[in-house]
């Protein structure tokens, strides 16, 4: 992953929007590329295998996250959502479509910066060789974090890169609650001052894809005020219809 000279994607139809953006990254030392609606960004990420994507929520052919679900169809490289600042429904939903983060209109240009740089910095620690001695085994599940696979009752479940640190960072502090600008730090590279729901919807989305639903024996606890702990099952769960894992009874 280059970080020096790195091509950023910046996905918006409005004109002052992409050269206010376009100016500040490239004064940030990074290359811009801009696209005005969605087909235009597909094309262009396809063509110029950007490095990271600024993509805004509107756009005049299709919305930017359905412009979101395609891209995760032929890419995995960071996705940084641009939204209003009443968007907060269009933030949550594209965090759980697979964003990586979201900066609200009107940001400042340090904050744009600071969230690329650590999204940019995450991906060149995706690239490092893969590391042995980063399996941990917690009787029906097991987490494989050099391969990033997770295995629950035999069955391989979908998480994406950061649903994947975040798990086994927690895993691996089995028992022990990890402050939520420890987690912020070591998983998206900054700190909790940040106003961002990150953290909290990507745990929701771990529960559902590890623990299946709330009524279900909880993995990842939730410490009010001070962040999470991943608690160990006592005994494997029986497989519902669907294939996620319920309490065993």
């Amino acid at each position: 992953m280059r970080d020096v000279n790195a091509r950023i994607l910046v996905v918006d139809d409005d004109e002052d929007v992409l050269e206010m953006v376009a100016r500040v990254l490239e004064q940030a030392g990074y290359k811009s590329l801009t696209a005005r609606t969605g087909h235009e960004a597909l094309l262009r990420d396809r063509n110029d295998d950007p490095d990271l994507i600024l993509l805004d929520v509107m756009l005049p052919d299709m919305d930017g996250l359905e412009v979101l679900r395609r891209l995760r169809a032929q890419t995995t490289k960071p996705v940084i959502m641009l939204t209003a600042r009443d968007g907060e429904v269009d933030c949550v939903v594209g965090l759980e479509v697979g964003a990586d983060d979201y900066v609200t209109k009107p940001f400042s240009p340090r904050e744009l910066v600071s969230r690329v740089r650590a999204q940019l910095r995450r991906c060149r620690e995706y690239a490092q060789p893969v590391r042995s001695g980063t399996v941990l085994e917690f009787g029906h599940i097991r987490i494989d974090a050099a391969h990033r696979e997770v295995v629950v009752n035999g069955k391989k479940r979908q998480l994406t890169p950061k649903e994947s640190d975040l798990l086994y960072m927690l895993a691996r502090n089995e028992g022990r609650v990890v402050p939520r600008e420890v987690l912020m730090h070591n998983v998206w590279g900054y700190n909790n001052s940040m106003r961002t729901r990150t953290l909290d919807v990507h745990i929701q989305r771990l529960r559902k894809k590890i623990e299946g639903g709330p009524h279900r024996s909880r993995l990842i606890i939730t410490v009010p005020a001070v962040g999470y702990r991943f608690q160990a099952p006592s005994e494997p769960e029986e497989e519902d219809e669907d294939g996620s894992g319920s309490s065993a009874r």
